[in-house]
């Protein structure tokens, strides 16, 4: 499902004045059998990476550019190793004018530890490849690219960075997840689904949940979901179905700004799960909880985001009207908006002042009404992601460059 362009690329290196390269080998050919784990190529800006101090992207790459007050750098997100040995990173770097004292560094950590030096030297172009050391395999793994350089005029250039491994000699499919896995969110997954509109706590409530809760031993996640105002879960029964069909119990009823519905929502769902006569009996995975919403839904999200039980947040087309709604946030948070709704400036706003890891899209061609049935895909893939542990969804369906949905408008992410 993912879009990634797929590059010719000339293995080898041209490292002169190569400084160290600690305990990793400089290849010259790819191993055998490798699985792309990670790619990035700039095409739709840092893509994964952050940066600090003068860093530009175009079709050239990244490129970082000399200072005399601070020295650009530019690191990854958390690449996931996990079921991976034989580890190989690969670059293409180009340095242009640094003097004598002058350096770039390209470096690697695992587990968030100390950066190990993979190159330090003053004058290389071309493509690089290291193989890591065992330590690194089935790990966590970050990189970084850093450049020691005096003037504006001086700078590195670094393009085309992957990442391959071999895979263990287990399957090459993504790793599953703890449900059934699916080969297309933007299809009903594989449960029928029964709609309660009538639920408790207060009778007027929909549960949403898998016909056959609990087959095979499953244990259901849970989504709170609060509508819009002046609209009901009847407004959203496709897509309440939708991510019912996927596995998830999805429990809504009408919204109000404070989040108060939906903590006492999340009450009944644990009695529910306790209670001998209810049909989600021990089906709940009481753990992988998310609240979201669309609208005032998104409000109510944002006044009960401080819940402790929750994984993740939700917020469709539903900026708070202060700024502050992200101060309660304390788990990744999804946001949507439309290029052609109201609500999106005080999104952009909300945005601006998330301090966790957040990933946002403003859709084309999406206005208020739309913005959830237009993103509710990206929903789906979310809640596989970070509910029902599909980790491989994190590089493939958002934090790259060519994810899955960055065609479908403007995407940006922040704190990974």
């Amino acid at each position: 499902m993912t879009h990634i362009s797929r590059r010719l690329r000339a293995w080898g290196a041209s490292a002169t004045g190569v400084i160290s390269l600690a305990a990793v080998g400089l290849l010259a050919t790819p191993a055998s059998a490798a699985t792309e784990v990670y790619r990035e190529d700039f095409s739709g800006g840092l893509g994964t990476f952050t940066a600090s101090g003068s860093v530009s992207t175009g079709t050239y790459g990244a490129r970082l550019s000399g200072s005399l007050f601070s020295d650009p750098s530019m690191t990854s997100t958390a690449i996931d190793l996990k079921g991976y040995s034989g580890v190989t990173v690969s670059y293409t770097r180009a340095a242009s004018g640094l003097d004598l004292g002058e350096s770039f560094t390209a470096a690697y950590s695992v587990d968030g530890g100390s950066y190990t030096t993979l190159e330090s030297t003053r004058t290389a172009s071309g493509a690089a490849a290291f193989r890591l050391p065992a330590r690194a395999d089935g790990r966590t793994l970050r990189l970084r690219f850093s450049l020691d350089a005096n003037s504006a005029l001086e700078s590195l250039t670094v393009d085309d960075v992957l990442v391959e491994a071999e895979n263990d000699g287990g399957p090459t499919d993504p790793p599953a997840g703890s449900l059934p896995p699916v080969d297309d969110v933007t299809e009903p997954g594989p449960y029928g689904v029964t709609v309660d509109s009538t639920a408790d706590p207060d009778g007027d409530g929909w549960l949403v949940y898998p016909a056959n809760a609990g087959q095979n031993g499953v244990d259901h996640p849970i989504l709170v979901w609060g509508p819009g105002a002046g609209s009901g879960p009847g407004d959203y029964e496709d897509m309440l179905r939708l991510w019912a069909s996927h596995g998830f119990v999805v429990y809504s009823e009408v919204s109000s700004s404070s989040g108060d519905y939906m903590v006492d929502a999340l009450d009944w769902l644990e009695d529910e799960n306790a209670r001998p006569s209810s049909p989600l009996h021990q089906d709940l995975d009481l753990a992988e909880v998310a609240f979201g919403g669309h609208s005032r839904g998104s409000l109510g999200t944002f006044d009960a985001a401080g819940e402790p039980r929750l994984e993740t947040t939700i917020h469709v087309a539903g900026g708070s009207f202060d700024g502050n709604g992200p101060d309660r946030l304390r788990n990744p948070a999804l946001y949507i908006g439309g290029d052609e709704d109201f609500a999106t400036a005080n999104m952009e706003r909300d945005y601006t002042n998330t301090d966790v890891p957040v990933w946002f899209n403003v859709l084309d061609g999406t206005d208020h009404v739309y913005a959830t049935r237009n993103g509710r895909h990206i929903i789906t893939a979310w809640l596989r992601w970070h509910l029902a542990d599909e980790e491989f969804r994190r590089t493939e369906d958002f934090l790259s460059g060519a994810c899955t949905f960055c065609d479908l408008g403007e995407v940006r992410y922040k704190n990974w």
